[in-house]
């Protein structure tokens, strides 16, 4: 069982501050889950290129669905884009890279707060079993995926 969809769901979505998101394999590209939200493979590798290349994503922000997207910030672990009051948020984890999207009527700041929250409490491996109780109703085979998260 893939637990991402409903976790993007609950921890993201239902903010109502999170228009659409997507986790992806950080190495591969690999989409995990997604909702309200379509990638394709040159789409996430431009979104992984992103973390490798920051001074040239602060500079020139990112074409993505062709809009411009300028960078408001710019690190090692997080991108921050808006464009004409939407916005493309990317989180960078040791496996995943966690994207969302918002749009004007939400609160961009909301929407960072979640995803980055997403990003330090689900993925990092000292806090494995505070997710595991937290949400209470995953399967061993997720114990066993989690587990393979390094330090």
């Amino acid at each position: 069982m893939n637990p991402f969809p409903k976790l993007l769901e609950e921890v993201l979505i239902n903010t109502e501050h999170v228009e659409g998101a997507v986790i992806f394999v950080a190495k591969t590209g690999d989409v995990t889950a997604a909702s309200n939200f379509t990638v394709c493979p040159e789409q996430t590798q431009m979104l992984i290129d992103s973390f490798k290349h920051l001074e040239v994503t602060r500079q020139r922000g990112l074409n993505f669905r062709n809009k411009f997207y300028t960078c408001v910030r710019a690190d090692k672990h997080s991108i921050y884009t808006k464009c004409e009051g939407h916005g493309l948020i990317l989180v960078r984890t040791a496996l995943y890279v966690i994207v969302a999207t918002y749009s004007q009527s939400m609160y961009p700041s909301i929407c960072v707060e979640a995803v980055e929250k997403l990003g330090k409490l689900k993925f990092q491996p000292k806090v494995q079993v505070t997710f595991l109780l937290w949400l209470n109703v995953f399967d061993h085979s997720f114990c066993i995926y989690f587990s393979q998260v390094s330090e």
